[in-house]
């Protein structure tokens, strides 16, 4: 069982999708309050990375962007247009609002899925 939040998180993105990430988190406390358990938390940590990941992806493929003259990177040219940060902090609040709608229940099978294998175990084992 994990008895800290910190040992649930893993940097699973190295720079900059991480530090996007963690700059939205920290400026706006209602991300945190929408995923309160450690559990959401880590579910959000690391979806809002492969999304930011995504749009930003997709960024670089519809803007031109010029060649690196070691002053800024590419996501920090993207991000110089107030645009392109308010999509990609609109993708984190989506992800952050998904896992508050959650019911809480775990994955898995529904109830007829559930019914479906008894009575499959039912005729098998029978």
């Amino acid at each position: 069982m994990v008895t800290r939040q910190e040992d649930l998180w893993l940097s699973l993105v190295d720079e900059p999708i991480g530090a996007i990430v963690s700059e939205l988190e920290a400026e706006e406390p209602e991300l945190q309050a929408l995923v309160a358990t450690p559990e959401k938390l880590l579910a959000f940590r690391t979806f809002a990375n492969i999304r930011v990941g995504i749009v930003l992806g997709r960024l670089l493929m519809e803007e031109e962007v010029d060649g690196y003259d070691g002053s800024e990177t590419w996501v920090q040219a993207l991000l110089r247009n107030p645009k392109h940060r308010e999509e990609i902090a609109a993708e984190v609040h989506a992800v952050a609002q998904e896992l508050a709608d959650e019911d809480g229940e775990s994955p898995g099978p529904d109830e007829a899925a559930r019914e479906r294998f008894q009575e499959f175990a039912r005729r098998e084992l029978g």
